[in-house]
């Protein structure tokens, strides 16, 4: 949110899938964050950016399992930005 600088933070494995289900969710008003929410149908949708912060790299061990380094790069980027309260949504 440009407007007061919270930030909502996830991970995923398909990253435009996530982005346009955050999108669809407040566009219809059925996101499960509602002080998320509640700054969208106050602010508008040209308040809030969406962007990708960070990537893995491709891994080239068989049977890598992502899931451990995203956790892992997702609490990086919560305390970079800030958990929640002021700084955050949920």
């Amino acid at each position: 949110n440009v407007r007061n600088g919270k930030s909502l933070l996830g991970s995923s494995l398909d990253v435009p899938a996530m982005l346009n289900r955050q999108r669809f969710q407040l566009q219809s008003g059925f996101h499960p964050d509602r002080a998320l929410l509640a700054d969208w149908r106050e602010s508008g949708a040209e308040a809030f950016v969406f962007e990708v912060l960070d990537t893995l790299a491709p891994s080239e061990e068989p049977g890598y399992d992502p899931a451990a380094d995203l956790k892992a790069l997702e609490e990086l980027w919560l305390e970079k930005l800030g958990r929640s309260g002021e700084r955050g949504y949920r």
